[in-house]
């Protein structure tokens, strides 16, 4: 598989200060150039895929701003202008004053072969929704997506392009985009009533979109869906489980609701009183997390995969990657790293008692190991560790750490993030516990344990800290028994408190 790159280079280094420009002319490889940052009073930097490297020992001034602004379009309301014909972008940051004293000039690329990977996905019509940490490629992967269904496939394509990003700037689209036509958004707050004119008004097969970001553009998705349209896009989130906790954009899965069962049914289920239930249809059929320009984890199924992970099962991704000219796939579970590793699950009975932090919070693995009631403790020294864990990010540094930890055959758990609901659904794995391990569940019990305790006593009840989206949950929950809740504290402390129908004529 060959990829063809075009990126205009030169265009963007003319609307440079030639002081800036010329160290970048000058440099060889700019394959992984990504960036110039002009800051006013600070050397100019330019960002590379894994280094950052001064211009000039020359700092920044306003007439260097200057000399940019006046060679590129005007800026929007999302402060970001782009360069005629070309895929560039450049975003400004502006003092209290609405002065630009910064620019970030983002290189933009057309990248014709990256849909190799997800092509049959691309082919069969489902609905497509990219995910991935800024950088990493979906706005590439989507413009190329366009192309290919316009040209290749003969579908009327319909990009809605907001910053121009999918498109470039100017009212002549880049030829990247082929035969796709291009609506352009006169400001971000109009995304999605430009996504329902798209549909209404040029009867399209397939609708690209870039950044659906608020309800109003999740609520406009589903409209498109549910009209037979092809949806691919992308949204904000690295993975399909932030997209879960995310409560502005998880209509895009089916949204998710806290359902209370009756005493029978519960026990009928063998789980508690108060579960998590996917609300609707999933907007998108198929999401893609983009891991790095060159491998991809595909949820071929989102509607299944969200049932399963709500009722604290795991269903196999499908991880797929280039290697040598040739894309390669395999099974892996989710939340534990794709590539080689040297954990694998002991026999019943055999699990680690002593576990080994590293990169990772030591008093959230601590609390982590409180709440699952499993039999390990935490420890600092390799000598007494029966198992490593560690972060995806640390693992792929390869430190000393981890390589005198693989010599002498200490086993490796790597989680993606240092997150507690990783840590508990990565002792859930070692430990072979079967039921819901994650921080959702386990605060609607407790949500469910203080609402006994309020009946009992009438006595308010504080619960643990959470984050806004479990907080909701955890109103809604309780409002279902009438009684009163509060939020009270300061994030990352803030918690819900919950107070009998009394309290309330007392306050």
């Amino acid at each position: 598989m060959q990829q063809v790159i075009t990126d205009d280079l030169d265009a963007l280094l003319d609307v440079l200060p030639p002081h800036i420009a010329e160290p970048l002319s000058r440099s060889g490889d700019r394959s992984e150039f990504l960036e110039v940052v002009m800051d006013l009073g600070r050397p100019p930097e330019a960002r590379y895929l894994n280094q950052e490297s001064l211009l000039s020992p020359k700092e920044v001034t306003a007439e260097d701003i200057d000399y940019v602004v006046r060679q590129i379009s005007t800026f929007g309301d999302d402060n970001r202008a782009g360069i005629e014909r070309t895929l560039h972008r450049i975003s400004a940051i502006r003092n209290r004053k609405g002065r630009i004293v910064g620019l970030s000039c983002r290189v933009g690329r057309a990248v014709f072969g990256t849909i190799a990977m997800i092509r049959d996905l691309v082919e069969s019509g489902q609905s497509i929704l990219l995910l991935g940490r800024p950088g990493v490629g979906k706005t590439t992967m989507l413009r190329e997506v366009a192309r290919v269904l316009a040209d290749e496939f003969g579908k009327r394509v319909i990009i809605v392009d907001t910053s121009n990003e999918i498109g470039g700037d100017g009212d002549i689209p880049h030829p990247a985009i082929g035969r796709a036509r291009r609506m352009q958004v006169s400001t971000p707050a109009r995304q999605h009533a430009v996504m329902i004119e798209a549909v209404e008004n040029h009867m399209p097969e397939v609708i690209v979109i870039d950044e659906i970001g608020t309800e109003l553009e999740a609520q406009a998705a589903r409209t498109i869906a549910e009209r037979g349209v092809q949806l691919v896009g992308t949204a904000h989130g690295n993975s399909l489980d932030n997209l879960m906790m995310n409560p502005t954009l998880s209509d895009l899965i089916g949204g998710i609701q806290t359902v209370t069962l009756g005493d029978e049914e519960a026990r009928r289920r063998g789980t508690q009183k108060s579960i998590l239930e996917r609300k609707a249809p999933a907007t998108f059929d198929v999401v893609v997390e983009i891991q790095s320009w060159g491998r991809v984890a595909i949820h071929p199924d989102v509607a299944a995969v969200v049932d399963a992970t709500l009722r604290g099962h795991l269903i196999p991704l499908e991880v797929r990657w280039f290697e040598d000219g040739e894309v390669k796939s395999e099974k892996a579970l989710p939340y534990v790293t794709p590539e080689p590793e040297s954990y694998r699950k002991p026999a019943r009975g055999e699990e680690p008692k002593n576990i080994m932090p590293y990169g990772i919070n030591r008093v959230r693995l601590e609390e982590s190991i409180q709440r699952m009631k499993v039999p390990a403790k935490v420890v600092n020294d390799l000598d007494k560790a029966d198992l490593l864990m560690t972060s995806k990010s640390h693992y792929r540094r390869k430190s000393q750490v981890l390589e005198e930890a693989e010599g002498r055959g200490t086993p490796i758990y790597v989680i993606r993030s240092d997150k507690a609901s990783q840590m508990e659904q990565g002792l859930a794995i070692i430990y072979r516990i079967e039921e819901r391990s994650d921080s959702v569940a386990l605060a609607l019990m407790e949500t469910e344990e203080a609402i006994e305790e309020i009946r009992r006593s009438g006595e308010p009840v504080e619960l643990s800290p959470q984050n806004a989206f479990v907080r909701r949950l955890q109103h809604q929950l309780a409002e279902k028994y009438n009684l009163i809740t509060r939020s009270t504290g300061k994030a990352p402390r803030r918690r819900v408190r919950i107070f009998a129908g009394s309290e309330k004529a007392r306050r």
